[in-house]
C-alpha cells in the first residue's frame, strides 16, 4: 500500500509539474505566439449591414424603407449527411432539395442557400439546429404601399442595388459603402464582445409627389381601365409653374415587393418610355404659333364647310362636318380642316420651329432613367401631306410627359419648365445635400398665352369636345385627343384601335395642376372627350378637394355675402 501511495503521489506531482510547465510555456515562453493565434481564431471580420436611404413623398410619408432580416448560408466542410440536411431544409423552405444539396456539397467553405428569408422560415430552420448551417443578418428593402407609384419609385436587386425608377436614378445617394469590423466569437460562434455598434445609412430622398394625389390618380385610372377594357393607360399630374410631378401612374403596374413576378411590359414606365401619335392635343402647336405670329385673332374665319381638305393627294376629314368656323371654334370643336388651314398659312418651317419650341422631339430632362425623345422629321424630309398630318398630331411621336409639359406652358403664362420628381436629398443626420430649383424659360408672350388660355376654356363648355371634363365649381381649360393606331398588318391607320386622351389645367385662371390622361385601345368608345375627359374630371375633382382649393362659384358667393 505504501508503494502504491508513493507511486500515486509521484504521478500527481509529475502531473502538476507538467501542467505548470505547459502553463509556463503558454504564459511566459511563447505567450505572444499563442495570443496572436487565439485572437486570430476568436476574431472574424464581418460586414456591417448597410441601410439604404429611405424614400418619402413631399409630406414625409414613407414609400421605401428597410427591414432587418436574415440570410441562410452553409459551410460544406461542417455539414453532416448532406442528403438528409438537404431533404430537411427543402421541407422547411419549400425549395427543391437538389438545389440545396448542390450548395451543401460544393468545394468552397461558404455558400449562400437563401437570401433574405422571411421571419417564419428563419425560425423554422433555426429550430432544426443543423450543423454547418448558419444565419447572417441582412437588410431587406420594403415598400409599404405595395403597388402605389411603382413605376416612379422603382425597386432594388438582391444586393440592394437600384434597378429601376428613383431607386436606380439616385442609387449613388441612397446607397452607402459598407465596412468590415472585427467581432470576437467563441468556439460555438457566440459573440464575446459586441463589435457591431455602428450603423451605416444612405441618404434619404424626398419626392415631389403627394401620396394622397397619387392614390386618387391610380384609383381612377384603375376604374377607367376596367370600364373601357383598355390595353394600357397613363396619367401625369404636374405643378405647371415649378415642373414638380405631383403624381405619375401607368397601367399595367406591379407590386414593388415582388418585381420578379411580373413581365417587363408591366414594369415599363409608359409615361416616359412609350411614344404615340397625339392627335388633336398636338393642335396646341399651330394654335399658339398662329397667335404668336400674328396670323390670326380669335375671330378669324375659316371655311370648313366641305368637311374635308386635300393635302398632298390625301383627303383629311373632320369627325363632324362644320360650316364656317372662327379660330376659337376651330380649337373648341377640334376641326381638322381648320387646323390644317392654319398649318398651311404658317408654312412647314414655322410649324417645325414651334414644334421644337414646345420641346417635342427632345427629352424633357426629367430625373428618371429610360426617357425617350420621341421624334419629328425635319422639314427637308417631309412629304407633300406632312404639313397637314403634323398640324393635327400625326407623323409625330410624343410621350405623355412631353404633352403635359406643353400645356403647362399655357397654364403658367408662357414658360417651358423642366419636369422633376425629386425635391430634396438629405443626409442621415438631416442636412440638405441637394434641393431642386425650378428650371424654366419664357418661350411665348403673355398676350399669346392669355388668348389661347381663354380659347382652351371653351373646350369644356357647351359646344366644346370635352364637356365631360368640366369640374363643378372650377373652370377647366384643356384639349381632347383621338388618334388612330397603326395596324401592324396593313401598316395603315386602324379603324378600331385608338388612343384617347385629354390634357388640361384647373382652375383655368389660377392653375394648381396640369394633367394628362391617356387611354390606349379603349373598347366601346374612342373619342378623347368621352373616354379620357371624364377620368380627368374625377381625378381633378377629388384632387382639388384634397388640396383644399376653393371652388370658383363658392368664392363668388362668399364675396357677395361679404359685400352685402
Amino acid at each position: 500500500m505504501r508503494k502504491r501511495s508513493t507511486l500515486l503521489a509521484v504521478l500527481v506531482v509529475l502531473g502538476f509539474v507538467a501542467v505548470v510547465a505547459r502553463l509556463a510555456d503558454i504564459m511566459l515562453a511563447n505567450h505572444k505566439w499563442f495570443l496572436v493565434k487565439a485572437v486570430g481564431q476568436q476574431t472574424k471580420k464581418e460586414l456591417i449591414p448597410v441601410k439604404r436611404g429611405i424614400i418619402v413623398d413631399r409630406k414625409g410619408r414613407e414609400l421605401a424603407i428597410n427591414l432587418e432580416t436574415e440570410s441562410l448560408y452553409c459551410d460544406p466542410a461542417e455539414v453532416v449527411a448532406p442528403e438528409r440536411v438537404a431533404s430537411t431544409l427543402s421541407r422547411a423552405m419549400d425549395r427543391n432539395p437538389d438545389f440545396i444539396r448542390a450548395k451543401l456539397t460544393a468545394g468552397n467553405r461558404f455558400n449562400w442557400i437563401e437570401r433574405k428569408l422571411d421571419a417564419g422560415q428563419a425560425q423554422r430552420i433555426r429550430e432544426l439546429k443543423l450543423k454547418g448551417i448558419g444565419f447572417a443578418p441582412e437588410i431587406k428593402r420594403f415598400y409599404p404601399k405595395g403597388m402605389l407609384a411603382s413605376h416612379l419609385i422603382g425597386y432594388v436587386g438582391i444586393d440592394n442595388n437600384g434597378l429601376e425608377g428613383i431607386e436606380q436614378r439616385y442609387d449613388k445617394y441612397l446607397s452607402a459603402q459598407g465596412e468590415k469590423i472585427s467581432v470576437r466569437r467563441d468556439a460555438k460562434g457566440n459573440v464575446l464582445s459586441e463589435g457591431m455598434t455602428r450603423e451605416i445609412k444612405g441618404n434619404n430622398v424626398v419626392l415631389t409627389i403627394d401620396e394622397g394625389l397619387q392614390y386618387i390618380v391610380e384609383k381612377n385610372l384603375d376604374a377607367a381601365m376596367e370600364q373601357w377594357k383598355a390595353a394600357s393607360a397613363t396619367a401625369i399630374m404636374m405643378d405647371p409653374y415649378s415642373g414638380e410631378l405631383l403624381a405619375l401612374a401607368s397601367r399595367p403596374h406591379f407590386d414593388l415587393n415582388n418585381p420578379a413576378g411580373v413581365t417587363a411590359a408591366q414594369r415599363r414606365n409608359r409615361s416616359i418610355t412609350d411614344c404615340y401619335e397625339p392627335g388633336s392635343t398636338f393642335k396646341i402647336v399651330v394654335g399658339v404659333a398662329a397667335l404668336e405670329e400674328g396670323l390670326v385673332s380669335p375671330d378669324t374665319k375659316f371655311d370648313c364647310s366641305a368637311g374635308f381638305i386635300e393635302v398632298g393627294g390625301r383627303k383629311i376629314r373632320d369627325a363632324h362636318r362644320h360650316d364656317v368656323l372662327s379660330f376659337k371654334e376651330v380649337i373648341q370643336k377640334s376641326s381638322n380642316v381648320g387646323s390644317i388651314k392654319i398649318g398651311l398659312a404658317l408654312g412647314k418651317d414655322k410649324v417645325y420651329q414651334y414644334v421644337k419650341k414646345f420641346g417635342f422631339g427632345e427629352k424633357t430632362g426629367i430625373d428618371l432613367t429610360g426617357e425617350v425623345s420621341g421624334w419629328i422629321r425635319p422639314p427637308a424630309r417631309w412629304s407633300g401631306m406632312s404639313i397637314g398630318s403634323i398640324s393635327i398630331g400625326q407623323e409625330v411621336a410624343v410621350t405623355p410627359l412631353q404633352v403635359v409639359r406643353s400645356y403647362a406652358v399655357v397654364a403658367n403664362g408662357g414658360f417651358l419648365v423642366r419636369p422633376h420628381v425629386v425635391a430634396e436629398i438629405r443626409s442621415p443626420s438631416g442636412h440638405t445635400l441637394y434641393q431642386a430649383a425650378p428650371e424654366k424659360k419664357r418661350i411665348f408672350s403673355e398676350k399669346t398665352i392669355g388668348t389661347f388660355r381663354q380659347i382652351l376654356k371653351t373646350v369644356t363648355e357647351e359646344g366644346g369636345t370635352a364637356t365631360g371634363a368640366a369640374v363643378d365649381g372650377n373652370q377647366v381649360a384643356g384639349k381632347t385627343g383621338t388618334a388612330q393606331l397603326i395596324d401592324p398588318g396593313t401598316r395603315r391607320y386602324s379603324k378600331d384601335k385608338f388612343v384617347s386622351s385629354f390634357v388640361g389645367f384647373v382652375p383655368a385662371d389660377n392653375p394648381k395642376i396640369v394633367m394628362i390622361v391617356v387611354i390606349h385601345e379603349p373598347k366601346g368608345a374612342h373619342y378623347g372627350g368621352v373616354v379620357a375627359g371624364p377620368v380627368f374630371k374625377k381625378i381633378a375633382d377629388e384632387s382639388l378637394s384634397y388640396m383644399s382649393v376653393p371652388r370658383d362659384d363658392f368664392e363668388e358667393k362668399r364675396l357677395l355675402l361679404v359685400s352685402y
